[in-house]
């Protein structure tokens, strides 16, 4: 089942934040991501807020969903303008879950259009749906892309039939590349496949494989993340008892640099750890407006969101969540006001993970011996640092960019 939320401190029923969450706000980017909380079958690696028709319960239903996400836009709407007296343009929306695409397109469509109507989207806004590649076909797509999604991403996880077996993956080995087919044919410009690696079971080869068949599709974004067994999955369950094997840190690593291999010989560039694109245009921007410190309200029930360092997050169940805004109160369940030094640790632990890299200068003097090890050892960009005061990771930092992280936090 889904991880439980944090505690934090109480939100008022109005949702109204507190005061210093308006500093600078609307110069920063700002974005929507909308949670679709529904699955049809829940895959054994996954934690995350869904649920199938059996775990909803009353008070909760797939055909009520987008009238319910509209409701918490127009709340958005009127926190947000409740200081400022107006509201920022929207630069991108990302519709994740779940399976968004188990809605039907007409549906998410109404969704964008309340945000756009409540807010404005800004002139050439990225507009992201997630998909399931059996969720969707070429109707459906047609109907998201005259809607005014402009961006795809597919979880294809992986191209081999044993691996997705594992996974409790529902769509055959050839389906995903099917669907950027049918999503290039409907007018996506950008197309994403999601792919995980280090699966017990998965091979060298399968993993090759995979990329290759991944490249093959014609993406023009891909983005690869390293299996992570969550406590309370099926997965975890079936380690525990003996039946597979607990996923390897040191064959982790081997199938990222296989991956960064491929995906650079076919012309991607990576931008973030676990993200590669083949153009700046093909990057997600809205992942980037996460990474660099953007504000957004997120939508949905265990949805998180952002704002000028108050960050909150939604009541899980989606019949609490539905019967909250039902009451015209705020659907937080709680919430945390970052202190300016917590501020300054995200930011780095954030940027770091990007290409781009992080200022030497925000870097606490207690932890400059850090950098310094970390550059003799080569983890850290020589001539990044010399040439612009940025750290930036070198394929190894990559591979340890965490531990780094921590040894860069006093």
């Amino acid at each position: 089942m889904p991880a439980i939320l944090p505690d934090g401190e109480a939100v008022p029923a109005s949702g109204e934040l507190p005061a210093s969450a308006f500093d600078g706000f609307g110069a920063r980017p700002f974005g929507f991501y909308v949670h679709v909380p529904f699955c049809v079958t829940r895959c054994g690696y996954c934690d995350f807020n869904t649920y199938t028709s059996g775990e909803l319960g009353p008070g909760a239903s797939p055909r009520d969903y987008a009238d319910t996400a509209i409701e918490e836009v127009r709340l958005a709407r009127r926190v947000l303008e409740r200081d400022t007296g107006a509201v920022p343009r929207v630069e991108t929306v990302f519709v994740g879950g779940g399976t968004p695409t188990l809605l039907p397109p007409a549906d998410l469509v109404r969704v964008l259009r309340a945000i756009d109507g409540e807010f404005g989207l800004a002139p050439g806004a990225e507009v992201t749906t997630e998909a399931n590649p059996e969720s969707v076909d070429a109707a459906a797509l047609a109907v998201l892309r005259e809607g005014g999604f402009t961006r795809m991403s597919f979880g294809m996880q992986s191209a081999s039939e044993h691996v997705l077996r594992v996974l409790d993956r529902r769509h055959t080995p050839g389906r995903a590349a099917e669907t950027v087919r049918l999503a290039k044919a409907a007018g996506f410009e950008h197309v994403n496949l999601d792919l995980i690696y280090g699966t017990p079971g998965e091979s060298d080869a399968d993993w090759r494989a995979s990329l290759t068949a991944a490249l093959a599709a014609g993406p023009d974004h891909v983005s690869a993340y390293s299996l992570i067994v969550e406590d309370g999955t099926r997965l975890a369950a079936r380690i525990g008892r003996g039946e597979l094997p607990m996923p390897d840190d040191d064959v982790a690593a081997d199938r990222y640099l296989i991956a960064d291999e491929l995906l650079t010989a076919a012309g991607f560039a990576w931008y973030e750890v676990s993200n590669w694109a083949a153009s700046e245009a093909a990057r997600c921007r809205h992942n980037l407006l996460y990474w660099t410190g953007g504000d957004w309200w997120g939508v949905g029930p265990g949805a998180h969101s952002h704002v000028g360092g108050t960050r909150w997050w939604n009541v899980k169940h989606p019949a609490a969540y539905s019967a909250r805004l039902a009451q015209g109160v705020s659907p937080a369940h709680a919430r945390e006001v970052l202190a300016p030094s917590d501020q300054v640790v995200e930011r780095l632990m954030l940027q770091l993970r990007l290409s781009s890299g992080h200022p030497l200068s925000e870097v606490d003097p207690a932890a400059r011996p850090a950098v310094h090890r970390a550059m003799a050892e080569g983890l850290l960009d020589e001539s990044a640092l010399a040439g612009n005061d940025q750290i930036v990771l070198t394929l190894p930092g990559r591979l340890l960019a965490d531990a780094l992280i921590r040894d860069l936090i006093v």
